[in-house]
């Protein structure tokens, strides 16, 4: 199958879940560590913390310690319910102990996957400590975050964080705010509220509108996804919902359960509020993929926004109060949705990710009709080494100003050789 690979369209498994786990309280028979606290905390009773963050490929990477480990990178991301360790070795390096089993469903084409639970342990953003939680270690490094992403990722958390607390992501200067609930007062500066339901963990919004070509304005019933790169994913086994005219087949990234297949196109209007984004790059995953993600119990739920989507805004989720605010940054709102327009599936390899290798090529793609091929090593593009450059700048380079030239060194078989080729649009 031909594979079209943009980080902006990797889907993180945001949708995950854990079987049993509302049992796990059991298991705190388990030594217990002297301290009264249970769940998130703000140390010192401050009534808000500000935690930097970084953003690579439309996904939040925030530092963290778990209990006494270096800092680790984990995805923030507001569909997962549990604390994911998605390196099983750094769990190993930790010397966690387990308690159970558990199977993991998510996106993808495959079969479950069996993870281990660790209780008893503090998860700590800077000075916010969560006290006795629970952590989710995978039984392999199914989902190669740190490969697709060019940068050590070794988890994945969210919905504890935005249950207790009132969370501002400022995606134009890179600093998430977490503030109190109690005494919490809503600001015009935090933009327009639009209302939110949370339901298995996640948050739903009926404020998003589509419009297809020809078609009638319509609601769309979403997920505010912050762990997915991309823009819109729409369910397009929907009724109401028609894939685009013009598509292109795609692997759109990787879930728990295998490679996550569908189509891209565009969505001529998405609307929210006041604010109209024009044709936006939207994802259809095939009705397996999807089912997977948004099981039959998830009803009139017909698909999410991500990254893509979302950093165009200064985004604050206030679960306690039902509701999501807006506030456009004037110099994104208006930015258009690019994709890949090389034919390239780029990933940084595991063990030294400064090093990065083509996986993939499109056929008859301008990386494939400039000679590049899967285990191609990129050394340098336009003059630059590529250790001076992220993956993520990368996939940016690739997927802007449609005609621009891309020179390329690239080494096969020990050998150097130069190529030179234009961008072009696939959508």
């Amino acid at each position: 199958m031909k594979k079209l690979s943009s980080i902006t369209a990797l889907m993180l498994t945001s949708i995950l879940m854990v079987f049993s786990m509302n049992t796990m309280a059991q298991f705190w028979k388990k030594k217990s560590k002297k301290v009264e606290n249970y769940g998130f905390h703000i140390n010192g009773g401050k009534k808000f913390y500000s935690i930097p963050f970084k953003v690579y490929s439309n996904l939040i990477v925030v530092p963290v310690v778990l209990d006494d480990s270096d800092t680790l990178n984990f995805i923030l991301d507001t569909g997962v319910s549990s604390i994911f360790i998605t390196e099983p070795s750094v769990a190993e390096k930790l010397g966690l102990e387990y308690v159970r089993e558990v199977a993991i469903y998510g996106a993808g084409e495959g079969e479950s996957l069996l993870a281990k639970v660790s209780i008893d342990h503090e998860f700590k953003l800077g000075k916010i400590t969560g006290y006795r939680q629970n952590v989710v270690v995978l039984s392999e490094d199914i989902l190669h975050l740190s490969e697709f992403m060019g940068v050590p990722i070794h988890g994945i958390f969210g919905h504890s964080l935005f249950e207790n607390f009132v969370v501002t992501i400022d995606f134009s200067n890179f600093v998430m705010t977490v503030r109190q609930v109690d005494g919490f007062k809503f600001r015009r500066r935090y933009g327009d509220k639009y209302p939110i339901v949370v339901t298995e963990s996640k948050p739903y919004t009926d404020a998003i509108r589509i419009t297809e070509g020809g078609n009638p304005e319509r609601t769309v019933r979403m997920v505010i996804d912050t762990g997915a790169g991309h823009a819109l994913l729409l369910n397009s086994e929907e009724g109401h919902i028609q894939l685009p005219e013009k598509v292109i087949r795609a692997n759109l990234g990787r879930g728990l359960n295998g490679e996550i297949f569908g189509n891209i196109g565009r969505i001529p209007k998405v609307s929210i509020g006041k604010y109209e984004l024009n044709n936006v790059i939207a994802s259809f995953p095939d009705s397996l993929a999807f089912s997977m993600k948004f099981p039959p119990t998830d009803d009139n739920r017909q698909g999410s926004i991500g990254g893509e989507f979302l950093r165009r805004f200064k985004v604050t989720l206030n679960y306690s109060e039902g509701y999501m605010a807006l506030k456009p940054i004037r110099k994104r709102i208006n930015q258009p949705f690019d994709h890949d327009m090389s034919g390239l599936d780029i990933r940084a390899q595991k063990d030294n990710l400064s090093r990065l290798y083509v996986v993939d090529v499109i056929d008859g793609s301008p990386g494939y009709v400039a000679g590049l091929r899967a285990k191609d090593e990129i050394v340098f593009i336009n003059n630059d080494h590529v250790d001076k450059l992220t993956l993520a700048g990368i996939y940016r380079l690739l997927s802007r100003k449609e005609g621009k030239l891309i020179e390329i060194f690239y080494r096969r078989d020990g050998v150097l050789t130069f190529t030179t080729f234009k961008l072009k649009r696939a959508i």
